[in-house]
């Protein structure tokens, strides 16, 4: 993961494209933050790992388009459609780092299955559906569409 971003970046660099260029310098920037961060632990110790694996990165990634896109969403309230097509733009760029997303029926259809599977009988068990969830599907599926479906099935 981090190869193939390092890699599209020194393209970026031969072919000019600032925009692109530019996000991924953002989301070098923001692996290297989080590398530095696991170097420690919440009480200042040292963990032992040097960097995230591509788990974790996968997460930063998302983490990055759902910030991108609530930006998107008050910049379209606020008249600033420039703005929201640049973090639009942004959201293009940084999604060719991720897997193939799950579709809505993909998502209800392992959702259904996970229900089923610890036979969750109402929303007290949603926590535990949504946990093998994000186990079972790190990087693929959108959580935030997954919790609302959860919620649906359950009630």
């Amino acid at each position: 993961m981090r190869d193939r971003i390092q890699q599209a970046t020194k393209d970026a660099m031969k072919s000019g494209d600032k925009r692109r260029l530019s996000t991924l310098r953002l989301v070098s920037a923001a692996i290297k933050d989080r590398d530095i961060a696991a170097r420690v632990d919440e009480k200042g110790h040292a963990t032992g790992r040097d960097r995230i694996d591509d788990a974790e990165i996968l997460q930063l990634l998302q983490k990055m388009i759902r910030q991108r896109r609530d930006s998107i969403e008050v910049y379209t309230q606020g008249g600033r459609a420039e703005l929201a097509e640049q973090e639009a733009a942004e959201i293009a760029i940084i999604e060719e780092f991720l897997p193939k997303q799950m579709s809505e029926a993909e998502i209800k259809d392992a959702a259904t299955k996970a229900i089923a599977e610890l036979a969750a009988g109402g929303l007290k068990d949603m926590g535990r559906v949504m946990g093998v969830l994000k186990e079972r599907f790190p990087g693929v599926m959108d959580f935030g569409k997954a919790s609302g479906m959860v919620k649906e099935l359950l009630k």
